[in-house]
Formats: structure tokens, sequence, C-alpha cells
């Protein structure tokens, strides 16, 4: 399993953002200090406050309004989706990073939560996936000249 943990400035906010984006939390896992986000069944994003985050670090936090602490990036089932939870993160406050990047085989969006935090959208289509991006266009190719 993996959990990744995020500091927020606002945990109910937070938790209203992403849940308009279509997350859901574990009730287990959640209080007034920590919400664990679902993003799979093996995969969870702990939103926690800073003073609970500031528990766990061993350095100073970084404000990722100003500072790229890391980027976090997650599929969706279909290009469509991608637009639609990018539009929903705008609506529900966030900002965008990067506007549409098509690729054939992929495409994504990025856009910036209530904190700063960066986040990217993405669709793979299952056959380039599986067969590795290079394979998957070299195949198509072929195929469209054959």
């Amino acid at each position: 399993m993996l959990f990744v943990n995020i500091p927020v400035a606002d945990l109910g906010a937070s938790k209203a953002f992403f849940a308009q984006l279509g997350f859901t939390f574990d009730p287990n896992f959640t209080d007034d200090t920590a919400a664990c986000m679902k993003v799979s069944d093996q995969a969870s994003f702990m939103l926690l406050t800073r003073e609970k985050f500031a528990t766990f670090a061993k350095r100073p936090l970084a404000d990722p309004a100003t500072h790229t602490q890391a980027l976090f990036c997650f599929s969706v089932s279909s290009r469509e989706e991608v637009d639609s939870v990018s539009q929903a993160a705008l609506a529900a406050g966030g900002v965008e990073a990067d506007g549409l990047e098509d690729y054939g085989f992929m495409c994504s969006r990025s856009f910036f939560d209530l904190d700063g935090h960066g986040w990217q959208i993405m669709w793979m289509d299952p056959a380039a996936a599986e067969r590795g991006p290079e394979e998957f266009v070299a195949a198509q190719q072929q195929e469209a000249t054959a």
C-alpha cells in the first residue's frame, strides 16, 4: 500500500475540494487533523493539517504556493474524464498549471490545489500502457502505412 502525506492549510476546505473531484475519504483514518483520501485500493493521500504534518517532518515545511515539493499524478479512464476532472478542479478553486497536453496515446492536464500542490490528471491508451509508448506508436504508424 502507498500513503502519500501532504500538508494542507485548511483540512475542511481541502476535503471539500477533493470531494468535488470525485475522491472519497476513509472514515477510519480521518479526524480533525487528517483525512485519508482514497486514490485506489492500494494508494491513498493523507491530507494533514500543517501542524500534524510538522510532527512527522524532520525539516521545515516548504510553502507549496512558492516551492515545488512534488508533482502528483493520477490516471483516469478516458480522455473525457481528464477534461471533466480538470474542470471540476478549476470550479472548486484550483488553478490551471498546464492546459491539455495531447500525445495521441496519452493526454493530461495539470492544476494546483488550494494549497498550491501540483497535480496532473492523465489518461493513457491501455494498449500503450501494456506495450510501452514507443512500441505502441510504431505499431500505429505501421498500420497507417499498410
